[in-house]
């Protein structure tokens, strides 16, 4: 065996508890032509970007939103052992938004001296958890899963926040990014500006590379953030913030996730 594919083997056979897991749903393209375009979306959870090898994506709180803001159809669902798949059929001009948008309850408590661990919904929680569970802690969180794909010429309907957990509002078009070119964003937390977040940025294909090539930044008191994309490709972002402004009384810290993927198109 030579000492390349030592190296791959070596690399591909790391303990997945040495690796991070990432959520990511990855478009076919992300901009689009012709009389009658289509786009397929791979939805999982995974360590390497964009490589399906651990977990599908679970899709039941998916929605696909037209250039007009109104709701479409994700066509052919289908999830398996690794991967969830849908399609979209493109019908109108402008930008669409595939979003997957997670509100629930996690819990850590101890039973009969034996840690337990529990994730639901606040409407579950007094039926599943007990009542007199020790050492009980309550983790509220939301999480905002997003690509964006535009036929034709890029609108900005579909990108209007919602006012509801970590959000982003770009400045930069999500289907207008080059290589070599800063772009600009901004984060919001329940439609306010997010200052003082990290962002982490990572190209795909990780499976091939020794390095993560990860890029950190921090949005500024406005909730702006910037990036130059290095070269072309597929990019996966992720921020999260904690605080304590739970609705769920049993909670006491709130945790908020934004992540994304774009495709940033050569110069």
């Amino acid at each position: 065996m030579s000492l390349k594919w030592a190296a791959l083997a070596l690399a591909f056979s790391l303990p997945l508890s040495a690796q991070a897991h990432r959520m990511w749903m990855l478009p076919s393209a992300t901009v689009m032509s012709g009389a009658d375009p289509w786009v397929t979306v791979d939805a999982a959870v995974s360590n390497d970007l964009f490589y399906f090898e651990h977990f599908p994506l679970q899709l039941n709180n998916l929605s696909v939103t037209a250039p007009d803001g109104a709701a479409a159809k994700a066509e052919n669902q289908s999830t398996g052992r690794y991967r969830s798949t849908f399609d979209v059929h493109l019908t109108q001009t402008g930008t669409y938004k595939m979003a997957v948008v997670n509100n629930g309850v996690f819990a850590s408590y101890k039973e009969n001296g034996k840690n337990k661990r529990w994730r639901g919904t606040a409407e579950k929680f007094a039926q599943e958890v007990p009542a007199d569970a020790q050492d009980l802690r309550v983790t509220q969180s939301n999480s905002r899963l997003e690509t964006f794909v535009t036929v034709g010429k890029p609108t900005e309907t579909v990108l209007k926040p919602t006012g509801v957990g970590l959000e982003l509002a770009p400045i930069t078009h999500p289907n207008d990014l080059f290589a070599k070119e800063e772009a600009s964003f901004r984060l919001l937390l329940d439609g306010k500006p997010a200052a003082g977040i990290e962002v982490s940025i990572v190209p795909g294909g990780i499976r091939y590379r020794d390095q993560l090539h990860e890029m950190k930044t921090r949005t500024d008191a406005d909730g702006k953030f910037t990036v130059t994309w290095p070269e072309p490709g597929m990019y996966w972002l992720e921020a999260e913030t904690k605080d304590d402004k739970t609705t769920f009384d049993k909670a006491k810290e709130r945790r908020s996730t934004y992540i994304a993927t774009f495709e940033v198109l050569p110069e």
